[in-house]
């Protein structure tokens, strides 16, 4: 972990910092896009973000188990004890997981509604016997306690300059966005796994079907009915970052330029996929590596004169600190 960022955030003792260092690597390794969008975020705000992120994707890797050793059974039970670790960590402010500990804190330090990680527990639940959602609809409830509570976790955090119930639904709103671009980045890699986060009904609209998917995956052929689907979730995936996008100026506008370059960078990977022309069956789209710099480097600008204007506006100009001391006397 950056001792700086630690120090900064006033996280003194030995074993929590350890806990905290564990979240930024996997956050690091794990969410690259958005590790790097964090780097612009006031530096003793981010260990908090990483805990948050070290801890989903921690979840999240129990239930998908990438390395395939662990049978349904085993999953259930690593889960379940992550679930009893976290109700104990949130109530106590322990946990025998590091991750556990890291997050169990910035919940205190934030006042986060302990709500919206039992949300999160209940979706990562789901993703062990559901493996597909008829609507989108009903898409959408799983991404509520997958998605939508990451964006609510984060805002007290980040700060508001509204009401932060004014904030809220577009900051549930990114979460939602990031996910559905994530899902359709992976369809191919979900479908690996047995599950397929497109909606059934949007599927079927182009006539589409999980059969022809898996054939598409399986031979490397395309076909023009699922291209035609995947299109439409693009457009769908789109309309939520829309949703979204109000958000980032009701934020406090030290972490706008680190919100408005994740935005970006995962609307970048929309940007990839079309260019690909939707081959998301057969392989990840990614966005180049210069254009993730350029975006980085536009965001980094922004934080830099966000920081010179807030210098600028704390010196009096010229002779006001003297008229001042004058009416003092």
């Amino acid at each position: 972990m950056n001792r700086r960022e630690l120090d900064a955030a006033r996280i003194t003792e030995p074993a929590l910092r350890t806990a905290y260092d564990r979240c930024r690597r996997l956050n690091a390794r794990h969410g690259r896009t958005y590790f790097l969008a964090t780097r612009l975020l006031p530096v003793e705000r981010r260990c908090a973000v990483h805990a948050l992120y070290g801890f989903a994707r921690w979840a999240d890797d129990i239930v998908d188990d990438l390395d395939r050793t662990r049978p349904p059974a085993e999953r259930d039970r690593l889960l379940r004890l992550l679930e009893d670790d976290l109700a104990l960590g949130l109530r106590t402010g322990g946990g025998d997981e590091p991750v556990v500990r890291a997050v169990a804190d910035t919940a205190g330090r934030y006042a986060i509604d302990h709500g919206l990680f039992a949300d999160f527990m209940a979706s990562m639940r789901s993703d062990l016997s559901v493996t597909d959602y008829p609507t989108y609809a009903h898409l959408r409830t799983y991404m509520h306690g997958s998605a939508a509570v990451i964006g609510l976790q984060m805002l007290p955090v980040l700060g508001t300059v509204v009401d932060r119930r004014e904030a809220a639904p577009h900051a549930a709103a990114l979460g939602v966005a990031f996910q559905l671009t994530n899902f359709l980045r992976d369809v191919g890699e979900d479908l690996d796994r047995g599950r397929v986060y497109l909606p059934a009904d949007l599927l079927a609209a182009h006539g589409v079907a999980r059969p022809l998917l898996e054939w598409s995956r399986r031979t490397g052929r395309r076909d023009r009915r699922v291209r035609a689907a995947l299109v439409e979730a693009e457009a769908l995936t789109r309309a939520v970052y829309r949703e979204a996008e109000p958000g980032i100026a009701m934020l406090e506008p030290r972490v706008r330029p680190c919100i408005r370059t994740a935005f970006t960078l995962y609307g970048g990977i929309l940007d990839a996929i079309a260019a690909d022309d939707y081959a998301v069956l057969h392989r990840r789209a990614v966005v180049p590596r210069g254009r993730r710099a350029v975006t980085a480097a536009g965001g980094l600008a922004r934080v830099l004169g966000a920081r010179m204007r807030n210098r600028r506006a704390a010196v009096p100009p010229s002779g006001t600190a003297a008229r001042t001391e004058g009416t003092r006397r």
